[in-house]
């Protein structure tokens, strides 16, 4: 990994004067009763530039919306002063849009109209403004969702709409203030994925990003730059470029490191006034970390090195989506799991299949269940439901299983977990699972006669 350098506030100040955003030495106070006065914000001053992802990551109560908000010309600062290219902004910003992490759809409109709502200020005729809409939508996957309705929507296609009502009007910048934060880990990974997609392949105005999270993982996935805030009252502890290169994956030495690296930063009492230095990569230990399993049967993702094969072992990832079929989002949670499994490797666009994934295909049953078996035994998680099953003649509470599973990841679904553990335990002959009695075992080797 590349040096990791931490700027210090003061640095921020020095503009050139064509940022999208920027906050000069922001401050904002609140009134309360009795007359006093509560501190949000003290002397922030940052710079979103044109074509970069910009983070700003930050405990609960360190006043990561309210800067949000103020940037965008929704809220005045009490002190300070926001400019645009260079001019001081007066109103609201005029190339900024934002997403909110309640949806913030009217659930009275359609997806069409609760899309239109974000062209109403534009002087567009009636055919430019539904030109408009129709291709937002289609920006965003919901082609065929026109006339419905929020209460017919899932939580991920309702926060769809809330990000294609924000890029109608081709904003300069996207602003996304916790958007994720009300989905389950598999939708608001999906999801986070495309956001990243559509500003990459740049099919709008869309220039820029400002990010509000709480979640490091996201601030490394997504971000070039990471602003990291101080709660009370809000203020820059640093400014860290982001080194890893795109595309980026969780499941990387590299990736944790800089997220271990953050987590750091975050949790210093003090921090220093020198360049902190990157860690070394640590060692290999033989205790893999626990990672989350995305919730795909092993058969989908069996069919889709079969699609894979078919088109001589690689497709672009969008072709192969499109292929597929699938669900909105379910095509990256299979090849993710492909990922993990070792079958497939994802360089940029395209998903590839690899030598062990041929070796997969190519094998019978049985030898198929003795190659996933191995590749699962690597697994942290499968290391841990295996190592509380192993010589338990009785075998273990279902319970207990999951209760381990959710205190290794307690941001995750338990239950998703846990049924994908069995699906795939199963599928490798590791595991059975009688949910008769709810007792997990170690699955019984058949002994052939002679």
């Amino acid at each position: 990994m590349t040096g990791i350098t931490i700027k210090q506030n003061k640095d921020a100040t020095q503009s050139p004067g064509n940022f999208i955003a920027e906050a000069r030495r922001i401050s904002k106070h609140f009134s309360e009763a009795g007359g006093s006065r509560r501190r949000v914000l003290h002397d922030v001053s940052l710079e979103v530039k044109p074509g970069e992802v910009v983070c700003i990551l930050g405990p609960s109560g360190c006043g990561k919306s309210t800067l949000v908000r103020i940037l965008t010309g929704l809220m005045e600062p009490t002190e300070g002063q926001v400019l645009y290219r260079g001019t001081a902004l007066s109103g609201v910003h005029p190339e900024a849009s934002l997403v909110f992490q309640n949806f913030g759809l009217y659930p009275w409109l359609s997806v069409t109209e609760n899309v239109r709502v974000g062209v109403y200020s534009r002087n567009l005729g009636p055919q430019e403004m539904g030109e408009r809409v129709a291709s937002a939508i289609a920006i965003v996957g919901l082609t065929g969702y026109e006339r419905a309705f929020p209460k017919e929507l899932s939580s991920g296609m309702k926060q769809r709409v809330g990000i294609a009502r924000a890029l109608v009007g081709w904003p300069e910048l996207l602003c996304l203030d916790e958007p994720f934060s009300s989905l389950d880990v598999m939708t608001a990974e999906a999801l986070r994925s495309e956001v990243y997609r559509l500003w990459r392949e740049g099919k709008s105005n869309l220039k820029s990003i400002l990010l509000i999270t709480h979640l490091i993982d996201e601030a490394v996935f997504l971000a070039d730059r990471i602003i990291i805030l101080d709660a009370g009252p809000g203020r820059i502890r640093a400014v860290v470029p982001n080194p890893l290169k795109h595309p980026r994956e969780y499941r990387t030495r590299a990736f944790q490191d800089f997220v271990d690296h953050i987590h750091e930063i975050l949790t210093a009492v003090h921090l220093p006034d020198v360049p902190v230095e990157p860690k070394l990569p640590h060692a290999m230990i033989d205790t893999p970390r626990v990672v989350a399993l995305p919730a795909v049967p092993i058969a989908k993702v069996a069919g889709m090195m079969e699609i894979l094969h078919d088109h001589a072992d690689e497709m672009n990832f969008f072709d192969l989506e499109e292929y597929s079929e699938a669900e909105l989002g379910q095509t990256l949670l299979t090849v993710r799991a492909g990922e993990i499994l070792g079958f497939v490797e994802t360089p940029g666009d395209t998903v590839r299949m690899t030598g062990v994934g041929l070796r997969y295909l190519a094998a019978s049953i049985p030898e198929r269940k003795s190659m996933l078996a191995d590749r699962l035994k690597d697994l942290g998680l499968f290391r841990l439901v295996l190592g509380m099953i192993e010589g338990s003649v009785e075998g273990v509470a279902a319970e207990e299983v999951a209760n381990a599973v959710a205190f290794h990841l307690p941001q995750d679904p338990t239950k998703q977990l846990v049924d994908t553990l069995a699906d795939w335990g199963r599928s490798a002959g590791l595991v059975d699972y009688d949910s008769q009695t709810e007792q997990w075992r170690a699955a019984q080797t058949e002994v052939k006669s002679e």
